[in-house]
């Protein structure tokens, strides 16, 4: 199984707003941040959503300076937490996919404690080409051995979806996060979750779980 991280496992938008924020502010100039624009491309690497914004590129120093800083605050998602001992009992390999390099994702994870849950960690920085392409899931799939068939890509966001149908993947749209979701849904997700048990419902159970 494959998760996206930011607004799936993890309500990381506050965090993201302040540091979006330093960022324009110290590259940029005064004036308000764009952050609903910025927000409609998470799932993308940071980089990518700067040339598509037609931002500076400078702006990822203090973006990434400041997300570090922040990191302790960013909460876990309700219901997480217990979603993934759950599915590390009934046997489950886990990946995180996500838009975040692979070295912020994996010390955000460590701050939180959800580090153990993973086998692998893979950042937008570690493969060709990031969401939407299919590399991520692919890469993903590759490193835990699974065909495609055997997998789920769990994200909110149309850059989450395409990429897991790009893998052919199930893919499986989070709700929990958003108050807006027909961005999500006109992205045509396999399953919609509407909070992280109802996750359960597509894994295997072992015998007592």
């Amino acid at each position: 199984m494959v998760f996206d991280l930011d607004g799936v496992l993890v309500d990381s938008f506050a965090v993201m707003y302040e540091a979006f924020a330093v960022a324009y502010k110290e590259v940029v100039g005064d004036g308000p941040a764009p952050f609903d624009e910025y927000r409609r491309h998470l799932g993308r690497f940071f980089p990518d959503i700067m040339r598509i914004m037609d931002l500076p590129l400078e702006m990822e120093e203090p973006f990434v300076r400041e997300s570090y800083r922040l990191a302790s605050q960013v909460p876990v998602f309700d219901g997480v937490v217990e979603l993934l001992t759950t599915l590390r009992v009934r046997g489950l390999r886990l990946a995180v996919a996500t838009g975040k390099s692979g070295e912020r994702a994996r010390s955000l994870l460590g701050q939180l404690g959800l580090l153990p849950f993973f086998d692998h960690v893979i950042g937008s920085d570690e493969i060709a080409r990031p969401k939407p392409a299919p590399d991520i899931v692919e890469h993903a799939l590759h490193l835990m051995g699974f065909a495609p068939e055997q997998a789920v890509m769990v994200g909110d966001a149309p850059t989450d979806i395409a990429s897991a149908h790009g893998a052919g993947v199930t893919s499986a749209g989070a709700l929990w996060a958003l108050s807006e979701t027909d961005e999500l849904l006109d992205a045509r997700p396999d399953i919609v979750l509407a909070r992280p048990a109802d996750l359960l419902a597509l894994c295997p159970s072992v015998p007592g779980d």
